[in-house]
């Protein structure tokens, strides 16, 4: 006696999956040249005199029949791994984040695959990262807002590094433009006593954008006093650190009537710890962010900011390093892309109260 093998439930229907094909057949289907289907299908720059509509019809027809490239063959023909290393200091909502979805659109939409790590800005992890990453054959390094002093031996380009190192090409945004972008409107809403937020230390972006900053308020005729300067502490990616920086200059007892913060994250706590204070936002304290984060547009009220286009900063980051690996032949690469930042008006920002303080107003409720 045979046991009867378990059959499928009544009025079921078999699935039928397509074979995956091999490349011959696929291109036997589709009645092209395999070379023509290889080309397409491995993203080969001189893909792009093919028409549109036979580039549709081969990626259509691979999903179809499953057909997938041999990446192992393809990356021993063009004698690349197709493999970035990406170092960014932190993964968090911010800055690198945001730059890093840039760069990842245009390198999946490219065939690369890329490995990310986060130094949390030790300078032991900085400097062994790329060895690791050249053990690991990547064809490339991007940093994003990480120290780079290295000569290279494979392409790297930063975002928002400011060292002048030979090969190497720097994505930067223009922070003299930036600086008179949100300095000009305060301004001209009359503001004059304007207290700062610096960047912390190891930031690559806080001593140029401050350098700047002093530089436009000097040309707008603008007063930064030290008492109403105050800068980030600790490495935490949260709003922690604008939270206590603003608490410290309440403490100061400087009475001022806008706050300009480093970074958007950082806005978003100073304006809690005003709140507490009792300090209302915009009515006795406008706040000027910097990034333009998603979140920045959802505050309550909206926060006033000024855009750096972050995501255009990573895709043109991939963009460069790609056709460097491509053609490393060329000439020297471009030292320096400088990218235009752009202000973002919303609720955090208002003709100063005729109070004219937060201090006043304080002062007025303990009476």
């Amino acid at each position: 006696m045979t046991a009867k093998k378990p059959g499928k439930p009544a009025g079921s229907t078999p699935s039928i999956s397509p074979k995956q094909v091999s490349l011959k057949e696929l291109a036997e289907r589709l009645g092209l040249a395999p070379a023509t289907v290889s080309l397409v299908l491995n993203r080969s720059p001189v893909a792009n005199s093919i028409p549109q509509v036979t580039k549709d019809r081969i990626h259509a027809a691979a999903r179809k029949y499953k057909y997938r490239p041999s990446y192992f063959a393809r990356s021993l023909q063009a004698r690349r791994s197709f493999t970035i290393g990406v170092m960014v200091p932190e993964v968090s909502e911010g800055y690198s984040a945001s730059v890093m979805s840039g760069l990842e659109n245009h390198l999946l939409q490219e065939g690369y695959f890329y490995f990310v790590v986060s130094h949390r800005h030790r300078a032991d992890l900085i400097d062994e990262y790329p060895r690791l990453f050249l053990e690991r054959s990547v064809d490339g390094l991007i940093a994003v807002d990480t120290p780079w002093t290295l000569s290279p031996s494979i392409p790297v380009v930063t975002v928002s590094g400011h060292n002048q190192v030979k090969g190497v090409t720097n994505i930067v945004l223009d922070h003299a433009h930036a600086a008179k972008l949100a300095l000009r409107h305060l301004s001209q809403l009359g503001h004059r006593q304007i207290a700062f937020i610096k960047g912390q230390e190891f930031s690559s972006d806080t001593e140029v954008r401050w350098n700047n900053i002093v530089q436009v308020a000097e040309e707008l005729g603008l007063s930064i006093l030290p008492a109403l300067v105050t800068q980030l502490q600790g490495d935490s990616p949260l709003p922690d650190p604008g939270y206590e920086a603003t608490k410290r200059l309440l403490a100061a007892g400087k009475p001022f009537t806008a706050l300009f913060a480093f970074n958007d994250i950082s806005a978003i706590g100073a304006i809690l710890a005003l709140r507490e204070a009792k300090v209302r936002v915009p009515d006795d304290v406008s706040v000027v962010g910097f990034d333009d984060i998603p979140s920045a547009a959802y505050q309550n009220p909206g926060l006033t900011t000024v855009r750096q286009p972050m995501r255009e900063m990573g895709r043109i980051a991939a963009e460069v390093l790609l056709r460097r690996i491509r053609q490393p032949e060329s000439n020297s690469p471009k030292a320096e892309i400088t990218v235009e930042p752009q202000l973002i008006v919303r609720g955090t920002t208002a003709a100063p109260a005729a109070s004219n303080s937060h201090r006043t107003r304080r002062r007025q409720q303990t009476l």
